[in-house]
């Protein structure tokens, strides 16, 4: 099937984020797009024609709704992108459970109610492509933001065990390991991080807890479009490859994970809990 002819849906597309950037390029390589998010007026923008649904993927029954309406159009969704998630940064502690809780639908729960409500459309027949944006986290967390660190670790585990369950059913899952990428993520989170709670045992590190919200966007940040350039093109690949690491920070990253784990976390702790200026 020639990538013209493909019908892809992503999810968390508002904006400046990577979801609306991959939507673009999988627009410009020809396919169908239905870009998703919570607002249709965060989807304001797009140079190539995309198709925009209100999504929320917290949602079963929104889920359901969005899919059916694809596949009643389309009669298929030949590519799936799970991109849709929130950050949760501060500590584990300090953080109430219902932020907890809503990391955890939107970053984990999300992708197995969309792989339920897609999967079997792509198992009728015996084709497709499920693409997870996952993140360095998910290997390796840093102080400050343990709990999307672990809901990314989740969806790790998630998705490589669908990598071996969807084999029978000739549909390929791919991985992609995110570092830093330029995208409103970041500062989005601090326009609504509300600080530390009045009795927080970590009033000292607040400084650290802000700088490690925005490490992302530093000068090592690789460009949203070259990321999206390099996922689109590799989940249209025939035979997509199983897994991908991209963005800044990723050379790092592969090179803590071969220390010794307590050397590892002590660098890392070391990195983000020292004095500011």
């Amino acid at each position: 099937m020639s990538a013209s002819s493909k019908i892809v849906l992503v999810t968390g597309c508002s904006a400046g984020g990577i979801g609306f950037a991959l939507c673009e390029e999988y627009a410009a390589c020809g396919c169908k797009v239905y870009a998703t998010a919570r607002k249709l007026e965060a989807m304001e923008g797009f140079k190539h024609p995309v198709e925009r649904l209100k999504l929320d993927v917290t949602s079963d029954e929104n889920v359901q709704e969005v899919v059916k309406t694809i596949i009643e159009k389309e009669g298929r969704i030949d590519v799936l992108v799970n991109n849709a998630g929130v950050l949760s940064s501060g500590p584990i502690i300090d953080l109430s459970m219902e932020e907890i809780k809503r990391a955890y639908d939107a970053n984990v729960y999300s992708i197995i109610r969309m792989c339920k409500a897609v999967i079997p459309h792509m198992a009728a027949r015996k084709s497709g492509t499920i693409v997870n944006i996952s993140s360095l986290q998910a290997h390796i967390p840093t102080p400050w933001a343990g709990i999307y660190a672990s809901t990314k670790a989740a969806m790790q585990s998630l998705t490589e065990t669908l990598y071996m369950e969807c084999t029978p059913l000739n549909i390929s899952v791919v991985l992609v390991v995110t570092g830093a990428v330029r995208s409103n993520l970041s500062n989005n989170r601090l326009q609504t991080f509300a600080g530390l709670p009045e009795n927080s045992l970590y009033k000292q590190f607040l400084p650290n807890i802000l700088e490690r919200i925005s490490v992302s966007q530093g000068a090592d940040s690789m460009p949203t479009a070259e990321y999206a350039r390099r996922v689109v093109g590799a989940s249209l690949q025939a035979k997509p490859p199983r897994s991908l690491m991209l963005g800044g920070k990723t050379l790092m990253y592969r090179v803590l994970l071969w220390l010794p784990r307590s050397l590892t976390l002590w660098l890392l702790w070391r990195r983000f809990s020292r004095a500011t200026p």
